[in-house]
């Protein structure tokens, strides 16, 4: 794997409001304004565009993508946007066939702004819909509502947006299957190229996680989320959706480009408050409030643009491999496993998936585990069981580390 980085992660934190399952790292604007008339947010643009010019290009190539995400990247101006990716480009350079993804969210801009923001350079967006019902989204404290959603796709078919996705949460309050199926079909009908479907996870310290106990009513339980997964599964794929990674779906020719960079475990540049970054085996996280990130610009300048983190030692690699690469339907190959094991590790990493092999949960490809030329998780089962087949490995490699 080269260790040039080839992307860039861009985090743009604000929002008109918190979601009630929100634990991400923003500032929320209220009806202040966009980027046009928000000082604070021009003054993050500014920041993050020095930050940009203190980092050390380590990229061999122009980059192949960039993600503005968020909080709500929608809420900037097109002129921040175009200044961003200037500053970008002018940094690290961009390929001219480069994957550019924001970020948005309905009710947050109109016409002119999607046009602007094509002209600038984004060429796909993630439209963060979340469901397609009222009482849902109120339930939710997102501040759109379904009409901004057919509002805003038509505009996306307006521009002859080439690349777009659409967002939906699973196992919301009150949610019943036959609201899930409902809004699978109605997403579907939209035509859009791409489906992430993420199921809900109450974070601690989110208004959710203050009125609700994950498995008690009105959450759904456990295995009816399990059945709207399956239901997820069954129905995008007969749609012709490939499920190319747990939370996923693409119509052929468009899986996200910039999330597989980080599936893949490839080295990545970001940016911004609350982002991490990945580059020569270094994981880097920023700061998540404004004005400790402003700080920490001002002393990543001081300092040269130099990193103290440590390199990850080489066990975190394995687990970080293993935990992103087998959220991919393609898994990991065989070859990339052998050189991030020792041989103790191997034997080890081999004893703790056998049952789940037998389960069905694992694929190992290439008839045994001596000549494994790739490994997986099947699909749906083994994605729905992810994290126990993942934390029995965790849990193997850190006590074969310890003893």
């Amino acid at each position: 794997m080269s260790d040039s980085p080839a992307s860039a992660y861009i985090h743009i934190p604000f929002c008109r409001r918190r979601c009630f399952y929100c634990d991400f790292p923003i500032s929320v604007l209220g009806n202040q304004g966009r980027g046009e008339t928000s000082g604070t947010v021009g003054r993050y643009v500014d920041w993050v565009g020095d930050e940009m010019a203190a980092t050390p290009k380590l990229n061999e190539h122009p980059l192949k993508t960039v993600f503005f995400g968020g909080g709500t990247p929608s809420l900037l101006s097109v002129l921040q946007v175009e200044t961003l990716l200037d500053r970008l480009n002018r940094r690290f350079g961009l390929a001219s066939d480069a994957e550019i993804s924001m970020e948005m969210d309905p009710g947050t801009f109109d016409l002119d702004h999607l046009r602007g923001y094509l002209s600038a350079g984004i060429n796909r967006i993630s439209l963060g819909v979340q469901a397609l019902d009222d009482a849902i989204l109120e339930r939710c404290g997102r501040y759109h509502r379904v009409a901004d959603v057919y509002r805003s796709i038509d505009w996306l078919h307006d521009v002859a947006m080439p690349n777009w996705s659409l967002d939906l949460i699973s196992g919301l309050p009150h949610q019943t299957m036959a609201d899930w199926e409902t809004g699978l079909a109605k997403a579907v009908a939209l035509q859009p190229h791409h489906l992430s479907i993420y199921d809900l996870t109450v974070e601690p310290q989110t208004v959710f996680a203050k009125r609700y106990q994950p498995g008690d009513a009105p959450l759904p339980t456990d295995e009816q989320t399990a059945t709207m997964y399956r239901l997820a599964q069954g129905f995008l794929t007969a749609q012709g959706y490939a499920h190319y990674e747990v939370s996923n779906y693409a119509q052929p020719g468009h899986p996200c480009q910039h999330n597989l960079t980080y599936w893949r475990n490839q080295p990545y540049y970001g940016f911004g408050l609350g982002a991490t970054s990945y580059t020569q085996h270094q994981r880097v996280s920023r700061p998540r409030t404004l004005t400790t990130y402003g700080q920490w610009v001002k002393a990543f300048q001081a300092g040269g643009g130099i990193h103290a983190e440590p390199a990850t030692p080489p066990m975190e690699q394995l687990l970080d491999r293993l935990m992103l690469g087998l959220r991919l339907q393609e898994g990991i190959g065989g070859d990339e496993v052998r050189s991030l094991c020792t041989p103790t590790t191997w034997a080890t990493l081999h004893e703790t998936l056998k049952p789940h092999v037998s389960r069905g949960f694992v694929v190992v490809e290439g008839d045994t585990w001596a000549t494994l030329q790739r490994l997986r998780l099947s699909d749906p089962e083994g994605f729905l069981f992810s994290n126990v087949v993942l934390s029995d490995c965790f849990r193997a490699i850190e006590d074969l580390n310890e003893s």
